[in-house]
């Protein structure tokens, strides 16, 4: 099959699936293009693969199950409108079974029914068992009809389009507004003018409980800073608002005990890539930064105390090694060799308490890392 026709069939059923609110309208297209032309018989087909789908008719009361056994099919194949004045004159339909043996129509006029995308759906039909034939004025007619009902199809599937893309819109909108409700993070998105334009019910809730405050969209965030906080935020918002991002660790103030977060500021974007606004992103850091502190001043403990202890072990060595050098100057102690050997261990032992004591107080002055 021909890329082209399987182009037109996906079409068709489109069309055939399409859940339609113009059935009304559609059905008085058909009965007044019977009327504009003359003729007792008209409707809307479709042609699938194999069949031919009557979808609207006026005064028709014959199935055609097979496509090969009406007209139109002639008619999608070279896509122009047709007037037959007399099927039976006529070469190539003569023989048409759905003509001679079912209906007996004799006279058979149609025009296209084409989509904006050049998609050949069918035809709107006008049929009578008389020759006839059709002036121009009704032939244009005719048209400006087919016309009219491809418009109608075409507006009932934007509508369904609309409606998917509406019902995907709220799908996703409920999915990311349930995330931003959830999340135990703090999100907020400002505006061009510092106004509120979003938040979530954690931020909504640190608000309230600091400052007994109930945030409002459309207002500015002023309202909701601390004085002592507003100026970094500020500036901090209009970096972000000129594109470049801001990630700090700050201390809020509130009418509550200090808190740390870290604060994230982002400039938010629309389809175009224009910058609308500026997205906040704070989580409350308090804890982690209380437990970085009281590390901190436990192993500042540690170092005090292990620069106190290293201390206190040298001043007995620092007596003897006094005491020894008291007996040289009285030049009694050179040949007493186990004076010599514990002269030599006790300055061995000196200079391992230096090394501990210069570690402690290098770890003390901040020149070591800590393990």
């Amino acid at each position: 099959m021909p890329f082209k026709e399987q182009e037109r069939l996906r079409a068709v059923n489109r069309f055939l699936q399409l859940e339609l609110s113009k059935e009304k309208e559609l059905q008085e297209i058909v009965t007044l293009a019977a009327n504009v032309c003359g003729k007792p018989s008209a409707l809307i087909s479709l042609i699938d693969q194999d069949k031919q789908l009557i979808k609207f008719k006026h005064a028709f009361d014959f199935d055609i199950p097979v496509k090969q056994d009406g007209l139109c099919h002639h008619l999608v194949d070279n896509g122009k409108a047709v007037v037959i004045s007399d099927v039976l004159d006529s070469q190539c339909l003569a023989d048409e079974t759905f003509m001679g043996r079912q209906t007996g129509i004799r006279f058979f006029a149609a025009s296209p029914l084409i989509t904006t995308d050049g998609h050949h759906l069918g035809s709107l039909c006008v049929l009578d068992q008389q020759p006839g034939i059709l002036t121009d004025l009704q032939q244009q007619l005719l048209h400006s009809l087919a016309r009219q009902i491809i418009q109608l199809l075409e507006f009932d599937v934007s509508l369904q389009i609309i409606k998917e893309q509406h019902d995907e819109a709220r799908r996703v909108e409920t999915e990311l507004r349930a995330f931003f409700e959830s999340s135990i993070d703090y999100h907020l998105l400002l505006g061009l003018n510092f106004e509120i334009l979003a938040f979530n019910k954690a931020w909504s809730s640190y608000i309230q409980a600091s400052l007994n405050l109930s945030l409002i969209k459309g207002a500015s965030m002023s309202l909701y800073l601390h004085p002592d906080n507003i100026g970094m935020f500020y500036k901090d918002y209009q970096k972000a608002l000129k594109g470049t991002a801001v990630f700090v660790k700050r201390r809020i103030k509130h009418t509550v005990p200090f808190v740390w977060h870290m604060i994230k500021f982002e400039p938010s974007f629309n389809t175009e890539g224009e910058i609308i606004g500026v997205a906040i992103n704070s989580t409350d850091i308090t804890r982690k930064v209380q437990q970085e502190e009281m590390v901190a001043a436990q192993e500042q403990s540690l170092r005090e105390i292990a620069l106190i202890q290293s201390h206190e072990l040298r001043r007995p060595v620092a007596s003897i090694l006094g005491l020894m050098t008291l007996l040289k100057m009285d030049g009694h102690a050179e040949n007493i060799l186990e004076l010599q050997l514990m002269e030599r261990a006790v300055a061995e032992l000196d200079e391992k308490i230096k090394l501990i004591v210069n570690h402690a107080a290098g770890d003390a002055m901040g020149e070591h890392p800590v393990v």
